[in-house]
């Protein structure tokens, strides 16, 4: 089908994953929606930089377990660079320390191997649109049940980063940490949602971030927010 100036480009997907029969179902999957295109496959972590420079991706699957560089340090390298891509974590564990820590680096989600193919597709598309597919009191879970090391260093980090906010940033970041929607901030500080979404903006700059979840990781890293804690509704 003919496309006209009018119709968005497709979201380009780069595929990081050492396995090709993965590397090939991934596309095969993809390739079926006419608003993605996979613009290149990369078999470890070293060739993703330099696909990413050629091919421009708006989304790179990056799996985490691959040789010469794994997908931690890849995702890491990319995250600080200028505008860089979107990042979505491919594992097969759901409760895995390497998880937060590509979370942490400014990776947009996460996805089992086995999600069904109509989720990752969608994931490509939320992710490609700035929307992290990873909601907040998903990662409060993650957290919980990941074995923690080095938290006392981490806690002192968080508490020194978080100083950065001013009191409202810190409540609303507070609030992103407890799982809580934009209305719910709202209605629980007496902000409008607009007030809401220029603090949470305000917030990502301050820090250097790139979405709600890396706030998310902040609080609980500072101690701002219990892990057991389970919010009702």
């Amino acid at each position: 089908m003919m496309t006209t100036p009018s119709d968005p480009a497709p979201v380009g997907v780069l595929i990081a994953d050492d396995d090709p029969l993965v590397r090939a179902g991934l596309t095969m999957m993809l390739g079926g929606d006419p608003g993605i295109q996979v613009v290149a496959e990369a078999g470890d972590g070293a060739q993703v930089l330099p696909l990413v420079d050629r091919h421009a991706p708006d989304v790179v699957l990056m799996d985490i377990k691959m040789p010469v560089m794994d997908g931690l340090a890849a995702t890491e390298a990319l995250r600080a660079r200028p505008h860089p891509p979107e990042i979505i974590v491919l594992t097969t564990f759901d409760a895995d320390e390497h998880v937060l820590r590509a979370l942490r680096a400014g990776a947009a989600g996460f996805l089992l191997k086995d999600t069904p193919p109509g989720e990752i597709v969608a994931a490509v598309r939320q992710v490609a649109m700035g929307l992290p597919v990873l909601s907040p009191a998903v990662t409060r879970r993650l957290i919980a049940r990941v074995a923690d090391s080095g938290q006392d260093r981490r806690r002192a980090r968080a508490a020194e980063r978080i100083r950065l906010l001013n009191d409202r940033e810190r409540e609303v970041a507070v609030a992103v940490g407890e799982g809580r929607s934009n209305a719910q901030i709202g209605a629980a500080l007496y902000l409008s949602v607009p007030t809401v979404k220029t603090h949470v903006s305000s917030i990502l700059t301050k820090l250097g971030y790139n979405n709600r979840v890396q706030i998310a990781l902040l609080v609980h890293d500072a101690g701002l927010v219990d892990d057991q804690d389970e919010r009702e509704g």
